[in-house]
């Protein structure tokens, strides 16, 4: 027998895809959290100027493209009654193209800067629990860094440390009876779906990950649980 606390099988950290200022976080641990749901938020003033800055350049590139065409179907015409040279009518042309070239560029400048101001709203991909938050609003969060862990909702572990002695004298596909320490009632049986390959340095021991078949709600995560298997029996003399 041996005890253990519940985990969740996946925890997935939320973190946002750009650089900021964190100014807002809707969520804290122990919150409920589902798809979609906004849980922080960055501030948005260098993204909103980027935005209209790249919309001026679109403005700009679009004006461009209209004189182009312009100058392009006049000498368009003056080229068939040879009012123009040719290399002046492909001159047009070049520059034509060259324009819509550049106003395809600041349609994606465009894109990319709202992109990033979308970015400053972090939305959870998953639905679970919270388990970890990260930094504090006022904090410069950096791409990538963790805002809030979650626990994703579903699936659950039992996870134990082992002894070496344990670990190694278990059968290979052991039964696994999981009770709740607070009511030794409430159980669920288990199957090992992970035994860590490298014991811990300071106790020694294996972390043992038990999937949970069909637990009941009152094993919610971070409880304490106690595992029950049997081993096989060696040969031995007791002395009194």
């Amino acid at each position: 027998t041996i005890t253990g606390n519940v985990q969740a099988q996946n925890e997935v950290n939320q973190s946002f895809r750009i650089d900021g200022r964190l100014i807002e976080r809707l969520v804290d641990v122990g919150d409920t959290v589902k798809v979609g749901q906004l849980i922080a938020t960055l501030d948005p003033q260098n993204e909103e100027s980027g935005v209209q800055a790249a919309r001026a350049q679109l403005s700009a590139a679009q004006a461009r493209l209209a004189e182009a065409r312009s100058n392009y179907e006049r000498m368009r015409d003056l080229v068939v009654e040879d009012a123009v040279s040719r290399s002046q009518f492909d001159q047009a042309e070049a520059l034509r193209k060259t324009a819509e070239s550049q106003v395809e560029a600041a349609q994606s400048q465009v894109a990319l800067a709202g992109n990033r101001l979308s970015y400053t709203r972090l939305f959870s991909n998953v639905a679970g629990v919270v388990t970890v938050r990260g930094p504090e609003p006022g904090e410069v969060v950096t791409p990538g860094r963790m805002i809030v862990q979650v626990a994703r909702e579903g699936a659950r572990d039992a996870v134990f440390d082992v002894p070496v002695q344990v670990k190694n004298s278990a059968p290979k596909y052991p039964d696994i009876n999981v009770a709740l320490a607070s009511d030794p009632s409430v159980t669920a049986a288990g199957k090992v779906r992970e035994v860590a390959p490298r014991a811990d340095p300071v106790t020694g021991t294996f972390a043992v990950r038990v999937r949970l078949i069909n637990p009941p709600p009152e094993m919610r995560l971070g409880s304490t649980v106690t595992g029950r298997m049997t081993l096989a029996a060696v040969p031995a003399i007791e002395i009194p």
